[in-house]
């Protein structure tokens, strides 16, 4: 690996911009908000059956767009109950982004927010200490557990703060995804990051099956538009092989023949179609729904 290679996560801005630009070129909202409006409603049937109020728990809950639209389906099932939503999320600009849409969004009287600026580890340690092992009624991490150190530790500890009919919902890249082909053929000639971990649908569902641990799984389709990616020099191109290589400036400092043996491999099926002069990436998500 040329050692000018650095990982994308070394530089918070740039992280950012290539993240937005994945956001703008794939499916990946409209692929949530797909499952929110058909799935989730039948899914949060019971939560707060015979409860004065209903805890939901949002880890990594970034600028809480997803948030709101999962709280809005409880408000729908549990008309006028009262709701407690805690939110987890380690970036201060998220959780600013966060208090901002809920100060304009309508219909939160009977929602009481609370944010805290750490990670997943820091929350679970910090609840630890305390001795004062809240139990939730929702807990969801949504695209976050990429970012854990221990996932089989993580997923053990919030199953135990689940409440009666309580559930998480999970979403992360699907197994059948172009990530999932991605990331096992070029982990190892790609910067490595403490950061993050490459972590799939399909490693997610052995760790539960391991832990013994109940889940259902729904996988919907979704697909980023890489098209940028085959012209020189193109902006958005750019930060789109950053986001999809989590390598900062890959375009630069990669080696000619990485750079061109990934290019081909994702003009391949089993990465991408091509579609009406397009190449649209795999970007399947799966929605993990796990039990009490």
């Amino acid at each position: 690996m040329a050692s000018s290679m650095r990982s994308l996560f070394s530089d918070h801005s740039r992280y950012v911009e290539c993240f937005r630009s994945f956001l703008n070129n794939s499916t990946e909202h409209q692929c949530m908000q797909a499952f929110m409006e058909e799935k989730l409603p039948g899914i949060i049937a019971r939560i707060g059956d015979r409860k004065s109020e209903i805890r939901i728990l949002s880890i990594g809950g970034g600028a809480g767009e997803i948030d709101l639209q999962i709280i809005s389906k409880v408000q729908t099932q549990y008309p006028g109950i009262q709701i407690n939503n805690e939110v987890v999320e380690p970036s201060a600009e998220q959780i600013v982004k966060y208090k901002e849409l809920v100060a304009k969004t309508s219909n939160l009287e009977n929602i009481k927010f609370a944010w805290h600026k750490e990670t997943s580890s820091e929350y679970q340690n910090r609840m630890k200490e305390g001795k004062d092992l809240k139990k939730w009624d929702f807990i969801h991490m949504i695209q976050m557990l990429y970012y854990v150190k221990d996932i089989p530790e993580t997923l053990k500890f919030f199953h135990s703060l689940l409440a009666s009919d309580a559930l998480i919902l999970i979403i992360l890249v699907s197994g059948t995804s172009g990530w999932d082909k991605l990331w096992k053929k070029y982990e190892s000639r790609l910067p490595k990051n403490d950061l993050c971990q490459y972590v799939t649908s399909s490693d997610l569902t052995q760790i539960l099956d391991n832990l013994g641990i109940k889940y259902k799984c729904y996988d919907l389709l979704s697909t980023m538009d890489i098209s940028d990616c085959f012209i020189d020099g193109n902006e958005n191109g750019d930060l789109l092989w950053d986001f999809l290589t989590e390598t900062c400036n890959f375009s630069t400092t990669a080696p000619p023949d990485l750079k061109s043996e990934i290019m081909k491999d994702l003009q391949e099926p089993e990465f991408s179609v091509q579609k009406e002069g397009k190449i649209l990436f795999n970007n399947n998500l799966s929605f993990i729904v796990v039990e009490v």
